[in-house]
């Protein structure tokens, strides 16, 4: 019961101006006020200061700044692995695409092209293959890295809802992934080849950022953006940022077939660390 009435809240709440009123409040530089706001929100949710690359809370001008914190050097080490978990987080869900579809929690699913903002041919080559679902809780660092290496081909902006992504969401809004609005990342690797990395909006998220565009989704329009990058030469090291939540959320990675078996020990649910093996290339690929 309790479940159900978060989800009715979800539908009444006004989300895009709740979502814009904290990209605001996150956005602005309040001196004592700001530092009051981090204070509390560390010891809401149990932040770890002490792998900031900064951890004193008053150094930082702005939420958001402390919210995209770096992490001290060194405090993810990058396995020696042919993919690596991109974030701090919690797997949502993982593994094979049912022809089309991905599972999003018991008793819903959605599909891969609705995922990518409609297009059947960017879906299309990741049919039966692989997929990976990260949801970045409030305490967890917020930048997004590279599971593998990757050159940047395209991106695409999909406008749409901004619901919660937490677990509870999750289990009762139908098509939750590819109904809220997200950024769609699509990279080639060398030894991989293309896969794609989605971000995922959700209620007060700020905003959405890529190391290679700066604030992608900062305008809103309603209507989808594309960039093609193919002709340029963007390529990110395993392990480099990507990008950063500005008030976190999910991403959802896409593998083609016979590109990835998962860590065995990875289940869903569980707690992931940037850094940590997501998976290795099938020996007979």
């Amino acid at each position: 019961m309790a479940d159900r009435l978060k989800i009715l809240l979800q539908h009444a709440l006004p989300k895009q101006a709740l979502t814009t009123l904290a990209g605001r409040v996150a956005g602005a530089q309040g001196g004592a006020m700001t530092t009051r706001l981090i204070g509390w929100f560390v010891k809401r949710y149990g932040v770890d200061m002490a792998e900031a690359h900064d951890p004193e809370i008053a150094s930082y001008a702005s939420f958001n700044d402390f919210f995209t914190r770096p992490l001290k050097l060194g405090a993810r080490p990058i396995a020696e692995a042919d993919f690596v978990s991109p974030v701090d987080g919690a797997i949502s869900q993982l593994g094979a695409i049912d022809d089309h579809h991905i599972i999003q929690a018991k008793g819903h699913r959605y599909t891969i092209t609705d995922l990518v903002g409609g297009d059947a041919e960017l879906a299309e080559p990741f049919r039966h293959g692989s997929f990976a679902n990260l949801y970045l809780s409030p305490r967890d660092y917020h930048r997004l890295h590279m599971p593998c290496d990757g050159k940047l081909l395209r991106m695409i902006h999909v406008p749409g809802a901004l619901y919660s992504v937490n677990p509870v969401t999750a289990r009762g809004v139908p098509n939750l992934f590819a109904r809220n609005e997200r950024v769609v990342c699509v990279f080639e690797s060398p030894q991989h080849g293309t896969f794609v990395m989605v971000l995922v909006g959700a209620t007060i998220v700020g905003s959405m950022a890529t190391v290679w565009h700066g604030v992608v989704n900062a305008k809103r329009t309603g209507k989808p953006s594309q960039w093609d990058y193919s002709g340029q030469d963007i390529v990110l090291r395993q392990g480099e940022e990507m990008g950063r939540f500005l008030l976190g959320s999910t991403v959802v990675m896409l593998f083609k077939p016979g590109t990835i078996a998962f860590n065995p020990d990875w289940s869903a649910e569980m707690p992931v660390r940037l850094g940590a093996m997501m998976g290795q290339r099938p020996a007979a690929s």
